[in-house]
């Protein structure tokens, strides 16, 4: 059985986006990884940035999933933001490609990876967007503007588990959770 050409240079390249970062990959590289001429990287791909598209877009995806793998029905609203919250930063702190690429967007600053790590930013608004939408309706918590919500959940989150730590004592899940539940219940109205 033939390899799927496509699946190898996807593989390769995000194996050279881990290491090396963006900027410093190369199709070059990629054609090396995956064992396959640099013409055939073009039959799939325009260029280096559609392949870094379509790599990041599988990621979106699975950091998706592992959101909704925590969700639990018996669990309130803001318990399970917590979870999935939680679930997308240990994916994004743990995930090689994704730690390359915020190293890279501090040190260098590259304009193709800042778009993308807020392309990453905005699935993860949208995807707590919806989870709102939907607790709303149900009247699970108060309407408030989800646009803005949705922002501050994600950022008020990264901000209680990474940058209070610089300074202060973790805080335990619990704390976290506690936090997020008075948010939640109190946050921007409508």
């Amino acid at each position: 059985m033939a390899p799927d050409r496509r699946k190898l240079i996807v593989e390769a390249a995000t194996k050279s986006f881990s290491l090396f970062g963006y900027k410093a990959t190369t199709m070059d590289q990629v054609a090396r990884l995956a064992n396959v001429g640099k013409g055939t990287i073009y039959t799939f791909f325009k260029n280096k940035e559609e392949l870094f598209e379509e790599i990041i877009s599988t990621l979106v995806k699975e950091m998706i999933a592992e959101a909704e793998s925590v969700i639990d029905p018996d669990l309130t609203f803001a318990e399970n933001v917590h979870l999935a919250l939680a679930r997308l930063l240990a994916f994004r702190s743990q995930h090689q490609l994704m730690i390359k690429l915020v190293q890279e967007e501090k040190e260098m600053g590259t304009i193709a990876v800042s778009e993308m790590l807020r392309h990453v930013e905005d699935e993860i608004i949208a995807y707590l967007r919806k989870k709102m939408e939907i607790a709303i309706s149900k009247e699970a918590i108060p309407p408030r503007d989800i646009e803005i919500t949705s922002f501050l959940l994600l950022k008020m989150y990264i901000a209680l588990v990474s940058d209070w730590e610089r300074n202060h004592e973790p805080l335990s899940s619990e704390q976290i959770a506690e936090i997020m539940k008075v948010f939640l219940l109190s946050g921007p109205a409508n």
